[in-house]
């Protein structure tokens, strides 16, 4: 499916999960850690958040990779008006959890792409809405032993059990949810030569 001819590409990302949803359409690519603050920088909607983060991870890789294209992404959840970062232990994780539960979350998933040829930046944020269930610390604590998704914002993992603690999802792309939004993606390699169409 990848053009033997295109250039160079980089997933500014050291995500596992990033690279397992490339690997769907990519035989030929780099993973790099982009190794930047991801703190706001002051005043940010979490929108703009989650696109100022793409980005900067993007251009971060670009620095050392001239010659190719470089793909940045983050997500963001957003619970009320708090921004539900990886929870990192397990008693973050079973907070974040009981805090969701009843409510509904907004997964925010920007992609920035730079493309070194035509000196242009595309950028794109999916929104995808999940309803979680009403449910109570035993179900958490169980669904965190199965997945242990510590390095997940929001504390679950869709392509794991995590769709136990749903109601519902609202999304346009089922793949934003689990960190890059691979309909967009693929469409922007095809436009960019990268991709076979």
């Amino acid at each position: 499916m990848q053009n033997p001819s295109s250039p160079a590409i980089y997933l500014a990302s050291s995500s596992p999960y990033r690279r397992d949803l490339l690997d769907r359409i990519l035989t030929d690519y780099e993973a790099v850690s982009p190794d930047v603050d991801e703190t706001d920088p002051g005043g940010l909607e979490p929108s703009e958040l989650a696109t100022y983060l793409a980005r900067k991870k993007a251009e971060a890789v670009a620095i050392n990779a001239r010659d190719g294209i470089v793909i940045g992404a983050d997500q963001l959840a957003v619970l009320g008006d708090r921004v539900l970062g990886k929870p990192g232990t397990h008693q973050k994780a079973v907070e974040q959890l009981l805090a969701a539960s009843g409510h509904t979350v907004e997964f925010l998933t920007a992609v920035c792409i730079l493309d070194p040829v035509s000196r242009s930046r595309h950028e794109y944020t999916d929104r995808t809405i999940v309803r979680f269930r009403d449910f109570d610390r035993r179900l958490a604590e169980a669904y965190l032993r199965k997945d242990e998704p510590y390095d997940c914002a929001g504390s679950f993992k869709v392509e794991g059990a995590g769709f136990v603690l749903f109601e519902s999802v609202e999304t346009d792309d089922p793949t934003a949810l689990i960190g890059l939004p691979m309909i967009w993606v693929a469409d922007r390699l095809i436009a960019l030569g990268c991709l076979l169409p």
